[in-house]
């Protein structure tokens, strides 16, 4: 310990690395964002518009999931799958496990439009690909464990 640190520094997350770490890491959020918003622009969406068809491109999903997915309240979700279902990048339909719930899922154009928004976010890939194949692996994996993730690990 310097003399500069004490056990509760440490611990509360106080300690110059950890800022560093943490404006690094809303230096890349912002990045990302910023990028996303270009992106989906491009494609005449806003960035809620192109977040919310990239979750819909995954699997069919309920409205109140995809709200809690993105941290909004449900009628802001109905707006945009309103948006996208007319533009026929989305559709919503009954689950058939409970045909109350709505489920909202891409199009096979949303799907593909979500696709070419992904490829469209390359302002990570050249530094990620300065790293070894082992540092994105670690890297990825700090990020998880960081986040809670339980997912099995990929490599």
């Amino acid at each position: 310990m310097t003399p500069h640190t004490s056990a509760g520094t440490r611990r509360s997350g106080n300690d110059p690395v950890t800022r560093e770490v943490v404006e690094l890491i809303g230096t890349v959020v912002a990045r990302y964002h910023e990028e996303y918003e270009l992106a989906a622009a491009d494609h005449s969406l806003t960035g809620a518009q192109a977040r919310v068809l990239a979750l819909l491109a995954r699997e069919p999903t309920p409205m109140r999931q995809v709200a809690r997915q993105l941290k909004c309240e449900p009628s802001n979700v109905t707006g945009i799958v309103d948006r996208l279902e007319s533009r026929g990048l989305a559709v919503r339909r009954a689950d058939q496990a409970d045909r109350r719930v709505k489920l909202a899922a891409a199009t096979e154009e949303g799907i593909d439009l979500a696709e070419r928004l992904r490829e469209a976010l390359d302002f990570a890939r050249e530094p990620l690909a300065g790293l070894t194949p082992d540092e994105r692996t670690v890297l990825r994996d700090l990020l998880q464990r960081m986040l809670g993730d339980k997912r099995p690990e990929e490599d």
